[in-house]
This record gives structure tokens, C-alpha cells and sequence, in this order.
């Protein structure tokens, strides 16, 4: 399978499971197979919560304007990104993250607005960077571990100023890496945790492990550390596309979430093509703040193939100058 086809697999993979779990989000565990027990029946993407059927959400709607930036600033440009963020949130998305939001309105700089949340709340390692990293993923990938996993945490840290949440937005983004090149990512997880930050390698190690399942979790999945592993799990755990996103919703909980971080992580594993067209066809993406734009599959697909064509080593813009800060403490130059 060409490389091309993994790229494109990995961002409307992940489309896909955001609009196909978003009906079942903060439900019990079970309800997506007790309503759709057979694979293939059809009626899956059935919408509802307040999506229409194919909607995906702002999991998906955060992904696309961190793609178009990357493309259209030719790289990673950080205020850009945040300023595209900011008026996304400004419009009264359907749905947006509680910590996410404050960080977008708080009236602070784009480096400083996440660091301030953290130091206030204390709490900020939720899964809002990891849902939305599918695209960069694609994009860095050919830039080598290091430096997409070093991208990933720059980007994660315009909204989350917890450094575990840039730690399991790094390893997703390396884990898509090694399944565009047609490795097995899931073999690669030891050799990927040696490049996680020692004082989180510990916590990624256990929900990464090939023992842990999702029960174990200590925390909701809407926390980074078991949205990761359960995304994992069901990738680890199934043998498609199809099957790893009803595993992925069928956890229950933080479900648009769980499915578009498996299914980004599927969709580069198994292609574009192992993707069921009956929930492709309606797949749609409404950027609430850019006028009446929706961005349905062909667009998506486009904007793939330009992520994986256009992706290639450049420096990053708009960083942080801070003498003496080390990288714990100054997250736009996280390492």
C-alpha cells in the first residue's frame, strides 16, 4: 500500500470516528453494538445528540484548521494556528472543550494563554490536542520522530499546558509516523516511549502496555492518558478499520474522541480504502467562524494528499524567546 493512500487513510479516518461516535458521547459502554450488532448492516452513521448523521465534530473542525494553516503558512506557524482557533471559538461551535475555551477567550497571548490556565487550574491533560492530530501527523511524518513528535508537542501546548497532554500527542503523532511507512506502530511503542518525557514515560508505558485494557483506566477517557491507550487497544485488539472504531465506541464515554484517535490511527494502518464508503459518503465538516464552509469528503481527501505532498523539514515560526526557561516550564519550546 502506498504511503499516499495511509496519508489520506489517516485523516478521514479520524473524521469519520469523531462523526460516527459523536451520537453515543457520554453513554455507557455497549450501546453502539447493541444498536448495530452485525459489521456491514448499515445505518451506523445515524447521527443524533444534536449531530446530523455524518457531522463530525470539533475534534474534527480543530484538525482541519491546524491542516489549512499548515499548508497555507508553509509550516508550523504557532500564533496562526492559535488566531485560526480563536475565531473558530468565537462563532459558538456546536461543541468545544471546557478548558479549551477558557484558554481561546482568556484575552492571553497565543504563549502564554495555555501556560497561565495550567498554573491556575492545575488540571489540563485532557485529550483536546490528541483529538485534532491526525493531520500533523501526516504532515510531519516525513520529517523523522524527532521532529514530528517535537511538532506535536507545539502545537498541543497553544491549548494545554500540561505536559502529559504534548507527551500522548508526541507518541500519537510518531505511532502514525511508523504506519505510513508500513511498520507495525504498535510493535514500535517501546522503542517510541524511550522519546516520551521521563517524568511521563511511566504513566504512557502502563496504558501502552500490550496487557492494559481500558477497564484498568483510572481516570474518564476524556483525560490524554486512556483516550490514548484505548485507541490503542482497539487497534491493537481488532484486525480493521471498521472493527477497531466500533471497539473504540463501544468503550462507552468520551466517544467522538476515543473513535477519531483510533480511527486516524486505523485509518493510516489499513488505507483510505478499508474505510466503509456507507460512512465516508456522509461525512461532513462545518467550520462554524469561516462562513458557511463544510468541507465533505472530496475536500478532505484533497486536503490529505496535499498534507502528505507538502510536509517536508522546516523551521517553526512564532516561538517563544525565554532565556534560561527550561523546556518543563516554557511549552512553546518543549523537546
Amino acid at each position: 500500500m502506498k504511503r499516499l493512500e495511509r496519508a489520506v487513510g489517516a485523516v478521514i479516518g479520524s473524521a469519520v470516528g469523531d462523526a460516527l461516535g459523536a451520537p453515543f458521547e457520554f453513554g455507557p459502554a455497549g450501546v453502539f453494538s447493541a444498536r448495530f450488532p452485525v459489521c456491514g448492516d448499515g445505518g451506523e452513521m445515524c447521527g443524533g445528540g444534536g449531530w446530523d448523521p455524518g457531522e463530525a465534530t470539533d475534534d474534527t473542525q480543530m484538525a482541519i484548521l491546524v491542516a489549512e494553516s499548515l499548508i497555507e503558512r508553509d509550516g508550523l506557524d504557532l500564533p496562526d494556528i492559535f488566531s485560526r482557533f480563536q475565531r473558530w471559538a468565537a462563532s459558538e461551535p456546536k461543541d468545544i472543550g471546557l478548558q479549551t475555551e477558557d484558554v481561546l477567550t482568556n484575552g492571553m497571548p497565543w504563549d502564554l494563554a495555555a501556560a497561565v490556565h495550567f498554573q491556575v487550574n492545575r488540571r489540563a491533560a485532557g485529550n483536546g490536542s490528541l483529538m485534532r492530530a491526525s493531520p500533523s501527523a501526516v504532515y510531519f511524518a516525513a520529517d523523522g520522530q524527532r521532529a514530528t513528535m517535537d511538532a506535536a508537542r507545539r502545537i498541543a501546548a497553544l491549548t494545554h499546558g500540561d505536559r502529559a497532554a504534548w507527551e500522548g500527542t508526541a507518541v500519537f503523532h510518531e505511532l502514525v509516523r511508523r504506519a505510513l511507512l508500513g511498520a507495525d506502530p504498535i510493535a514500535a511503542i517501546p522503542d517510541i516511549l524511550d522519546a516520551v518525557h521521563p517524568g511521563h514515560r511511566d504513566r504512557y508505558a502502563a496504558v501502552l502496555s500490550r496487557d492494559w485494557h481500558p477497564d484498568q483506566a483510572t481516570e474518564f477517557n476524556g483525560a490524554v492518558w486512556p483516550c490514548l491507550g484505548s485507541a490503542v487497544w482497539a487497534v491493537r485488539t481488532t484486525g480493521g478499520y471498521e472493527e477497531a472504531v466500533r471497539a473504540a465506541i463501544d468503550l462507552g464515554g468520551d466517544t467522538d474522541t476515543v473513535a477519531a484517535v483510533s480511527g486516524g490511527l486505523a485509518g493510516a494502518c489499513y488505507g483510505a480504502d478499508a474505510i466503509p464508503a456507507r460512512w465516508s459518503e456522509l461525512l461532513h465538516v462545518p467550520l462554524p467562524g469561516y462562513g458557511d464552509r463544510v468541507l465533505r469528503l472530496p475536500e478532505l481527501h484533497d486536503l490529505a494528499l496535499r498534507l502528505a505532498a507538502q510536509g517536508r523539514p522546516k523551521p517553526a515560526t512564532g516561538e517563544r524567546e525565554s532565556a534560561g526557561s527550561a523546556a518543563d516550564d516554557n511549552p512553546m519550546n518543549a523537546v
